[in-house]
């Protein structure tokens, strides 16, 4: 049977980038939850998974070995099968007692698997397609990167959780009802024993109170800390909660660093004085949300050897209302007719009625993750023998001539030597590292200047008022202005609307600097500045990855992509790393104010390029 070359790009695109986001939510992002579903500790969790990103940081160091051994679309087949192996490896590992130190190591094969399968996805995106497809395509592929991102982070967890309140007893429920003038006193006290009659044939969870009023008005910081203090240490004593070990980081932060007292410390009072808002404070107010306690219980105590552990969560409602202290209780036959003790509190600015309900569930929780990492596995199966029919054969998609150790050396020498020979390389490697040069500092301050009280300069909104003004508008005008910076590229190419795009990301930005100074109060304001804001990032996102693509052009595109992408991190991870210091110094005016001045940058490395004006249009046939 004849191969086929092309194939309609709408067949294997959404796919094979849906593919590419999958492993990675699973790895960064699931692997997090499960671990805390599990019990292990929140310094163990950050410490050892965050080593998990590093496959994606030094990814380009082998991507020369997939421009010269075999071709793209065997390596993609190939990693997707690795994908899914190593997924049901996790699945498998889960309900092992040494399952933390097993699934870790699981979780390195496929962080790696997957960064190989980005490379040669990534790679093959440029050899399946003409310039005028890549830039039509553009904004489509990254739109189906971020569904599997959704996917990741919403259906399969969800899938975990119904697994998990569906295999074990039945849920427990907290309804929680909250508004000005509502609530009631906070009892710091162990209940009276359970009544007799509450130990029969079926075991369940009794919560009291199981509808709780909670005030909205703020209260000392330190009223709500010594509440989350008491269940802290009742929960540790009963042995609901395991002590989590943080043996010498507090006399840590206590000693002043060398880079402290003698380079950010000066540095920042200098910042302060001659730059700085006056009469702004940078430090949080010391009230706090209202905060109250509820206890859950045990009707009858477990069989012998065995254990229930009851995992909270936010089921539906308002996520101002939040869990505010442990969420996670193992009830033995020692601690059953103990209460666990619930901390619940308000964001100290939600000022009107509202609701939450809280579900604890208590089933099988390592079976119900393995089910779920089985599902993925499966879906990485399907992955693989869908496009092995679905993708094309590119004829530009071949090994290397001779693949021998000599060989492989000097081409490997050779893919990173070339990259440094291209023409107008500063220009090139300047505006990979700068164009996000602004952005890259707003985007880690959108979400706190959107949290933070108005008496700091914040716009006081709630958590819940964030989820919907940056967690869905936002995600929406980012997604739609990536699309149609696609669409407007393929149609004019890339040099003519570079200019544009790049002043999108810039005059777009201008929007914080306006509710900075303005300070509305108006949701529909608010939400209307993100929206622009962010469709400006997406539409001008787009001249970035189209501008990587064209430069990646040539033998080596492949290693050559991936070495741009490294960049680009780079590009992100050093502004976004003192943003929050500076913020601090300046204030949110200023150092909006800031970032529009710093927006100069990525018009020079813009202004820098030279581009083919004919990359990205359409090649009309003789």
């Amino acid at each position: 049977m004849k191969k086929k070359t092309t194939r309609n790009p709408w067949a294997w695109i959404p796919t094979l980038y849906f593919a590419e986001g999958i492993p990675y939510i699973a790895v960064m992002t699931i692997s997090v939850i499960m671990y805390k579903r599990l019990g292990i500790s929140n310094a163990d969790i950050a410490l050892y998974t965050s080593w998990l990103y590093l496959p994606w940081v030094i990814k380009p160091f082998w991507s020369p070995f997939v421009d010269i051994l075999k071709t793209k679309r065997w390596w993609i087949l190939v990693m997707q099968l690795f994908i899914g192996a190593g997924l049901a490896g996790v699945a498998f590992l889960i309900p092992v007692p040494f399952f933390f130190r097993a699934t870790l190591a699981v979780f390195w094969l496929v962080a790696f698997s997957s960064a190989t399968h980005d490379i040669a996805a990534d790679g093959f995106y440029m050899l399946a397609l003409d310039s005028h497809n890549q830039a039509l395509y553009v904004g489509i592929r990254s739109t189906f990167y971020r569904i599997a991102s959704i996917m990741g982070q919403g259906v399969l967890i969800i899938v975990a959780g119904f697994l998990e309140s569906h295999t074990g007893l039945p849920p427990v429920i907290l309804e929680v009802d909250a508004g000005p003038g509502k609530g009631a006193p906070v009892v710091m006290e162990a209940p009276p024993a359970l009544p007799g009659d509450m130990t029969g044939e079926e075991s369940f969870f009794i919560a009291f109170p199981s509808k709780i009023e909670l005030g909205t008005r703020t209260i000392p910081g330190d009223s709500a800390a010594g509440i989350r203090k008491f269940a802290l240490e009742q929960n540790r004593l009963n042995g609901f909660v395991k002590p989590q070990q943080e043996a010498g980081r507090q006399a840590e932060e206590k000693q002043e660093s060398w880079w402290s007292g003698h380079i950010s410390g000066p540095l920042g009072a200098w910042i302060r004085r001659n730059f700085g808002e006056p009469g702004t404070p940078t430090a949080a107010t010391a009230a706090s949300g209202n905060t109250t306690l509820a206890h859950i219980r045990l009707s009858k105590p477990p069989a012998p050897g065995e254990s229930h552990v009851l995992v909270m969560h936010l089921d539906k409602g308002d996520k101002s209302i939040s869990l505010a202290g442990d969420d996670r209780f193992e009830f033995t036959t020692e601690n059953w007719d103990k209460p666990a003790w619930i901390v619940l509190q308000a964001d100290p600015k939600l000022d009107k009625n509202t609701a939450a309900v809280f579900r604890g569930t208590s089933g099988n929780i390592p079976m119900a993750w393995s089910i779920t990492f089985f599902i993925m596995a499966g879906l990485f199966i399907a992955f693989f023998l869908y496009h092995r029919f679905a993708l094309p054969y590119p004829v530009s998609d071949k090994p290397s001539a001779e693949v021998t150790a000599k060989n492989i050396a000097r081409e490997f020498v050779t893919a990173f030597s070339t990259f440094f020979r291209k023409k107008q390389v500063a220009a090139g490697i300047f505006f990979m590292l700068t164009y996000r040069f602004a952005e890259a500092q707003l985007l880690k301050l959108v979400t706190p200047f959107l949290l933070d009280t108005r008496d700091v300069g914040g716009l006081g909104l709630t958590t819940g008022e964030v989820g919907l003004v940056y967690g869905t508008v936002g995600i929406l005008s980012l997604t739609v202005g990536g699309i149609i910076g696609g669409i407007v590229a393929a149609k004019g190419g890339l040099r003519k609307w570079l200019w544009p795009m790049a002043l999108s990301m810039i005059l777009t930005a201008a929007t914080f600097l306006y509710l900075a100074y303005a300070m509305p109060d108006n949701l529909l304001i608010i939400n209307l500045c993100v929206g622009l804001e962010q469709f400006g990032y997406g539409f001008g996102f787009t001249a970035y990855m189209l501008y990587l693509i064209y430069y990646a052009e040539g033998e080596f595109k492949t290693s050559h992509y991936a070495i741009c992408t490294a960049f680009m991190a780079l590009g992100m991870m050093v502004p976004g790393m003192f943003a929050g210091w500076l913020q601090e110094q300046l204030g949110y005016q200023h150092f909006f104010l800031w970032v529009m001045i710093c927006s100069i940058i990525p018009l020079i490395a813009t202004s820098l390029l030279k581009i083919d004006p004919e990359f990205g249009k359409k090649k009309l046939k003789n």
